[in-house]
């Protein structure tokens, strides 16, 4: 088969995407329907260029020149990642609004391989400074910033950019505008990066009737990507490999069998994207791997486990039991509790001793998974130390869990809450009048109530 040029390839496997996701289920498809707009002229790009006295990357403008131009999903975006890609000129100030002109046409502040400390260092005016003037604010935003073109949302506070300027334009980078540290995707330039994306979403069965038109990302068949894998020294390479294999939605037995051969000889990273991989394709054969790895981190195993494989939950029951005491972080924690929630049972003599933690959050997470039991009633006792926590998080997230609760041994302790919240702090007094209101009561008259009658009815505790 002569070889298919790079616009071309993209515009049949655009079909080829849409054609297979009828349903539209990829994420952000329902919003782009797999649209693109028109595309755009040469003066459209000449006239963009001079207003931001810049030169945008070769790479992008083919793609606005040769393949589309805007579409129907968010701010008019086409089809593209997440929710699309923007429109030439479209929502440029996402990231800087003042004075946005100024920074575009700078070089970029970062770069892939750029350590916590040095993102720290570029972002400790704005966050070591609450009193920051607006202005320094924007300032600081655009040395964060400078030269990066916001191409496309992902939703919330996160987006896709590109590098307009310096030793890395035309690469895509992913930024979050809250702050978090960026990171560059791995691809060379902005048309390699869409065609991934296009061949990670179109089903590996599709791609082995035209392997052909496959064999150019790290997002084509699985086998086109093991020969990368194995050619390759450098390891960032591999792992974006093993990423790509990941974000497959089946495997072949020949495709895992050499996974599980590279899991064994493999360790550090490597060794947990394999895992990862064995777990979501094949749980049966990942099962005793696991096990191993929880020497390692139980919270990887949690997570793999509860990821690809919830309906395998209770496996972990005798695991969880017997490691209480080692399971001591707060995410750990939390994919366990998430495990316990698959399995349908009375998990709550398990989840009792981190009541007691000295972790507010561990505590506050117990009492939410207490809360979630059918017979939560049943661990009363338990509620009531956490009533009378020194933290207004877990009194709180208490006061939630015992909806649908109305034990009158509650009644003092709800009382002693009215007596300690005379105003309200964190919506403990909301949540308190949720729970009385089911006695005829408020924060105002259980401070009236003789809990010293403990043969009264309810109704005989307040005048």
């Amino acid at each position: 088969m002569e070889e298919i040029n790079q616009i071309a390839r993209i515009k049949k496997k655009l079909i080829l995407a849409k054609n297979n996701d009828k349903d539209l289920q990829v994420f952000g498809a329902e919003s782009h329907q797999y649209i693109l707009g028109e595309p755009v002229n040469k003066d459209q790009i000449l006239e963009f260029e001079k207003e931001y006295n810049l030169e945008l990357p070769e790479c992008y403008k083919v793609f606005l020149l040769d393949i589309g131009n805007g579409g129907i999903s968010f701010g008019n975006s086409a089809a593209g990642p997440s929710y699309g890609i923007y429109p030439l000129g479209k929502n440029v100030d996402e990231f800087i609004a003042e004075n946005t002109k100024e920074y575009l046409k700078r070089d970029c502040s970062f770069h892939p391989k750029m350590t916590n400390e040095f993102w720290a260092a570029l972002t400790k005016n704005i966050e070591d400074n609450d009193d920051i003037s607006d202005e320094d604010f924007d300032l600081e935003l655009g040395k964060i910033f400078s030269g990066l073109l916001p191409i496309g949302t992902q939703g919330c506070t996160y987006f896709y950019a590109l590098v307009l300027n310096g030793e890395f334009k035309g690469r895509v980078v992913n930024v979050d505008i809250d702050r978090q540290k960026p990171y560059f995707a791995f691809e060379a330039n902005f048309l390699d990066w869409y065609e991934r994306w296009l061949d990670e979403i179109i089903p590996e069965n599709v791609m082995m009737l035209e392997p052909d038109l496959f064999q150019y990302t790290l997002g084509g068949t699985s086998g086109y990507i093991l020969e990368v894998y194995f050619s390759t020294n450098e390891n960032n390479t591999k792992i974006e490999c093993l990423n790509g294999i990941l974000k497959k939605e089946q495997l072949d037995l020949e495709t895992l069998d050499i996974l599980e051969k590279q899991y064994k000889l493999s360790v550090g990273e490597f060794q947990k994207i394999l895992l990862q991989t064995l777990t979501k394709f094949d749980y049966e054969r990942a099962f005793p791997y696991l096990i191993d790895f929880t020497q390692k981190s139980f919270l990887t195993v949690f997570q793999f486990v509860f990821w690809y494989a919830k309906d395998k939950s209770s496996d972990w029951l005798d695991f969880i039991k017997s490691n209480v005491e080692r399971i001591g972080d707060i995410e750990t924690f939390r994919f366990c509790t998430y495990l316990l929630k698959e399995m349908n049972i009375d998990y709550g003599d398990i989840i009792i001793p981190y009541t007691l933690k000295d972790n507010e959050e561990i505590r506050v997470n117990a009492y939410y998974s207490l809360g979630q039991l059918e017979n939560k009633s049943n661990y009363i006792d338990t509620f009531i130390i956490g009533l009378r926590d020194n933290s207004n998080r877990v009194i709180h997230t208490v006061l939630q869990a015992l909806d649908g609760v109305a034990d009158q041994k509650l009644l003092e302790h709800y009382k002693f809450i009215a007596e300690k919240f005379p105003k309200e702090q964190d919506y403990i007094l909301v949540n308190l009048n949720h729970r009385l209101k089911s006695f005829g009561l408020n924060n105002q008259t259980v401070k009236e109530m003789n809990t010293g009658y403990k043969n009264r009815k309810w109704y005989q505790f307040w005048k």
